[in-house]
């Protein structure tokens, strides 16, 4: 019998990639998304395959949760509202959806002892400045009068959450902190840097880099992660972990600019935007997020491969291919 497999936010930029390489692999996959920030276009080419199948719907809506809970045998729990500007304009639906729907996928999964992946960030980490970030560091959050935090709390408390249920209940779960995974369908939207500088470069428009661009990420391109969170779900090992998924080599957003306008052969300028005319008075940002990704490596042999140029090089052709469909 084909194992079944419930992907929350299937449809968005991860859980898209997740679900092609869940049904690749012989599984029956069911998507739940409700396309807040989720594309249709994402999934589009798994319509009419028998082994996938989309639900419209919310991870808040408790009948509907419980259903799918019953009727799969794992779950990827990915959904969640995303992007630095949705959090800013939006606190209250984040923090509601984030908590609330969280909590209502692990209930029942709990329920049904469905082994589950949550999805969690780097973001979690804070202002904490004890770099390489290691999964037993400290998470150093703002002042709650920062909004910037409630996307970062939210998250940290759905690991607590996450934890919890694998203590009172046994649950076979893992969490995955992912650092800015990036690749072909994702969206600058929402704040997410990468796409953001491809499609301004691609356009001929100013790259808009925050601040002074020395802030430093590593990125980590999707095809990596999803392997790897396929192996996280099936490690028995990794039950009850956190985990770090992520890049191992930090650049500046300046750097990442430059490699941008050069990948892409734009000859677009970069412009250097105050944090206060794009963002609420009062906005944080950590000045670097690097992970330490020896816990995957020893549970699951992660081992990030993609050169961050070819992976700009997919974002752009993607791109491009969209912009001709």
């Amino acid at each position: 019998m084909q194992e079944r497999v419930l992907v929350t936010g299937g449809a968005g930029f991860i859980g898209s990639h997740l679900a092609e390489a869940l049904v690749a692999s012989g599984r029956r996959v069911t998507a739940l998304d409700d396309f807040s920030t989720g594309r249709f276009d994402n999934i589009a080419h798994l319509q009419g395959d028998e082994r996938f199948a989309l639900v419209a719907g919310s991870i808040c809506d408790r009948q509907l949760v419980e259903e799918l809970a019953r009727a799969h045998d794992k779950i990827f729990h990915l959904a969640a509202v995303v992007g630095v500007r949705n959090v800013i304009e939006d606190p209250v639906r984040t923090i509601e959806t984030n908590i609330a729907g969280t909590e209502t996928v692990l209930e029942y999964a709990a329920r049904y002892a469905r082994p589950t992946l949550v999805a969690s960030t780097s973001e979690v980490y804070g202002k904490s400045e004890d770099l390489p970030f290691r999964e037993d560091g400290d998470c150093v959050l703002g002042p709650s009068s920062r909004r910037r935090w409630a996307y970062a709390c939210s998250k940290l408390l759905d690991e607590f959450l996450a934890l919890a249920y694998r203590l009172k209940t046994g649950l076979p779960v893992v969490i995955a902190r992912l650092f800015n995974v990036v690749g072909p369908r994702q969206t600058g939207r929402y704040g997410m840097v990468l796409p953001t500088f491809v499609g301004q470069a691609l356009r001929g428009e100013p790259l808009t880099v925050y601040g002074d661009g020395t802030q430093r990420r590593t990125f980590c391109d999707v095809q990596d992660v999803v392997p790897a969170l396929l192996a996280l779900m099936d490690s028995e090992r990794a039950r009850g972990e956190v985990v770090n998924l992520g890049g191992t080599q930090a650049v500046s957003m300046n750097e990442l600019a430059r490699l941008v306008l050069e990948v892409t052969g734009s000859s677009s300028q970069v412009v250097h935007v105050p944090y206060d005319r794009a963002y609420p008075a009062g906005f944080e940002d950590m000045q670097a997020r690097v992970p330490d990704i020896s816990k995957a490596e020893r549970l699951v042999g992660f081992r990030p491969g993609t050169d961050l140029r070819h992976t700009i090089a997919r974002v752009a052709a993607a791109m491009r291919d969209s912009a001709r469909s």
